[in-house]
């Protein structure tokens, strides 16, 4: 029996609490544009995914690709660490951050560095801003952490440091690396440690900036349903704000995490902060998280309509889905999909209805990394990354043109 575990959110509301952020903005992506190799990634139509989930449009946000690394997460990564170097080492700001001014900034980086806990992507964007500006990184990542992603972060000039325990644990040791020399730059909050998993929440608003001026160019209908998938809930914080802050007719949300790690769901049933126990053994590695961030939990516990716990077999099916598109998509990437298909076969008409998910609806989804751990990919999909995307053949809408690539 596959593992699917549906929870109908009865606190869901149209608009959520954004105490503690500033108005989203579009300076996040001002930045970002600054950075060597920004582009848009792509919004992919996929008719295929549309039929099996049994609605009319299903857009795919890509960020297999970004800024030369295979997920999303150098856009909050890198947002986090330039603002946390300028305001810790550099003083007072105005106008647009780049590497360049931070650098100006600070002035000297000898003995400096950056510090961050990850499951693998948030890591390695901190380990690469790092490195464009000069001063050492220091990454910790869980015992179970594949090879292959300790290697990539490695890659970025960064020591990897293995921690014995969980993701949690790793939060842990990594806060009590910070000294005046060492900023911490994670992706999830604790008392007394805000900036920075806010400024993550910020930078990863770029995407969602693109996508709403893809739709906008290309005349494509807003979205009806928003899948997120969740570690500590920053990215689906993001996505949340984005798409349910003042919006007429904001789109139904569903967040989707392991069922073995669903820290989201287990605590939107309490009615409080809940951690799920580790060890946690899903090969959805970036969202293998006990605790949601305290930061970003009012905006999840308000916005989500639907939370979806899955197992393994759920994203592998969606890796696949995905690839029969042409989109490589490692384990976590597939996760919004795999809620989906789970949603769209297992749950009552009732839970299908309050995710959205009707013959009318368009569907947007991000793909939020790519093939991570290329062994994973290749044993669960039957073909290397690079044949997926060598065999593409569908429309794409990117802002500046649509063509079909090949």
């Amino acid at each position: 029996m596959t593992t699917v575990e549906i929870y109908a959110n009865p606190a869901a509301r149209p608009a959520v609490p954004t105490a503690g952020f500033t108005p989203e903005s579009r300076v996040p992506l001002d930045t970002h544009a600054t950075l060597p190799g920004y582009a848009p990634t792509e919004l992919h139509s996929c008719p295929g995914l549309a039929a099996r989930l049994g609605v009319r449009t299903v857009l795919v946000k890509d960020e297999s690709e970004r800024l030369g690394l295979p997920s999303f997460k150098i856009l909050g990564a890198s947002w986090a660490a330039l603002t946390t170097v300028q305001a810790a080492w550099g003083g007072e700001s105005d106008g647009p951050l780049s590497v360049a001014t931070v650098r100006a900034a600070i002035g000297s980086t000898t003995g400096r560095g950056l510090v961050a806990a990850t499951d693998g992507n948030h890591g390695r964007g901190i380990a690469r801003v790092a490195q464009l500006l000069g001063l050492e990184s220091t990454i910790l990542v869980p015992e179970g952490t594949s090879q292959a992603r300790i290697d990539a972060i490695a890659s970025e000039g960064a020591v990897v440091e293995v921690v014995d325990g969980t993701y949690d644990d790793a939060i842990s040791a990594s806060a009590r690396l910070a000294d005046d020399s060492h900023l911490v730059v994670s992706d999830t909050s604790w008392e007394g440690y805000t900036a920075a998993p806010r400024a993550v929440v910020e930078g990863y608003s770029t995407m969602f900036f693109e996508i709403d001026d893809a739709l906008a160019e290309h005349g494509l209908p807003q979205p009806d349903v928003l899948a997120l998938q969740a570690g500590v809930g920053a990215f689906a914080a993001s996505g949340l704000r984005h798409f349910r802050d003042g919006r007429e007719r904001p789109p139904a949300i569903v967040i989707i995490e392991p069922s073995s790690a669903n820290c989201l769901m287990a605590s939107a049933r309490a009615g409080g902060l809940t951690l799920v126990p580790g060890p946690h053994r899903s090969s959805m590695a970036g969202l293998n998280c006990g605790m949601p961030s305290e930061l970003v939990w009012p905006l999840l516990a308000a916005g989500t309509d639907v939370f979806v716990g899955i197992g393994d077999e759920y994203a592998e099916e969606a890796m696949r889905a995905l690839a029969d598109e042409g989109i490589v998509s490692g384990e976590s990437g597939a996760a919004g999909l795999g809620g989906l298909l789970a949603l769209a076969e297992r749950g009552t008409p009732e839970e299908r209805s309050r995710a959205g998910l009707h013959t009318d609806a368009c569907v947007l989804i991000v793909n939020t990394e790519g093939a991570t751990d290329p062994a994973n990919y290749e044993r669960v999909v039957g073909r290397s990354a690079a044949d997926v995307a060598s065999a593409r053949d569908h429309l794409v809408f990117s802002n500046g043109a649509d063509h079909h690539d090949h």
